[in-house]
């Protein structure tokens, strides 16, 4: 049998199906609303945390490379402490050498002292008994030598310091020629011509006389006219105004006690 229904009732029940499908659709977009605020909120988490995580990860790199800094700082550190160290216990020995020789210090000044003394007060003997050139300023040296043993405020080592360096420049002397201007016993200034301290020539500046010390004698005496060419090439070579050459000069003949 079939049911016939009034166009209301179709009307009503189209009416309550449209009401019922628009209430799901706002019940839907209202959950639809509610997942992307989610998926948004989550969103923002999410750059929150990876935002943190990157701090955390350059706090860590940085930390990382202080640790690492740290640790070749405390090998050079090390290396330091070991070098120091060796500098420390060489001072250590040092500081022992050095007491050890303090307590044989006045031994030592007791054989050094009597021997300085001898030395000094012997070397103007030697000036005044040797060939006479440049006399004043030897002299000078020797005395203040002899003068300087009995100050204070040099030390024993610079005394006998001094004194060797006084001996050796006289034994360099030997070695040695040299021209220079000076004055003869009677005052008269001549140009000397000094060969080792064996030979002791001189010529007036205006070249007319020539003479020697005679060693024999020990006394200045003149030479002959055909000495003047010879010493005055002689006081040219001293004096590095000619090159070297082969001058003929007096030379005394050794003798026999």
């Amino acid at each position: 049998m079939v049911k016939h229904y009034s166009p209301k009732l179709i009307v009503l029940s189209l009416a309550l199906v449209a009401l019922a499908l628009m209430s799901g659709l706002s019940a839907w977009a209202q959950v639809l609303d509610q997942s992307i605020q989610t998926e948004n909120r989550i969103t923002r988490d999410a750059a929150q945390a990876q935002e943190q995580i990157d701090n955390v990860v350059d706090q860590t790199d940085r930390i990382t490379d202080e640790y690492r800094s740290l640790l070749i700082e405390i090998d050079g550190m090390q290396i330091y402490n070991d070098q120091l160290e060796r500098v420390v216990n060489n001072q250590q020995s040092e500081i022992t050498s050095i007491n050890n020789q303090l307590e044989n210090l006045e031994d030592t000044n007791r054989d050094v002292v009597p021997l300085m003394i001898e030395m000094a007060e012997t070397l103007p003997r030697l000036i005044r008994a040797d060939v006479p050139f440049r006399v004043d300023q030897r002299m000078s040296r020797a005395e203040n030598l002899v003068t300087a043993l009995d100050r204070s405020d040099v030390t024993t080592s610079e005394k006998f310091r001094r004194i060797l360096e006084a001996y050796q420049d006289e034994i360099e002397l030997g070695r040695t020629t040299e021209g220079y201007r000076g004055r003869l016993p009677d005052g008269q200034q001549v140009d000397f011509l000094r060969i080792g301290r064996t030979l002791l020539f001189y010529q007036s500046l205006d070249g007319t006389e020539t003479g020697w010390y005679n060693p024999t004698s020990r006394q200045f005496e003149l030479l002959g006219d055909n000495y003047r060419l010879p010493v005055s090439d002689g006081l040219a070579i001293a004096q590095n105004q000619v090159a070297p050459d082969l001058v003929r000069l007096p030379v005394p003949a050794p003798t026999s006690e």
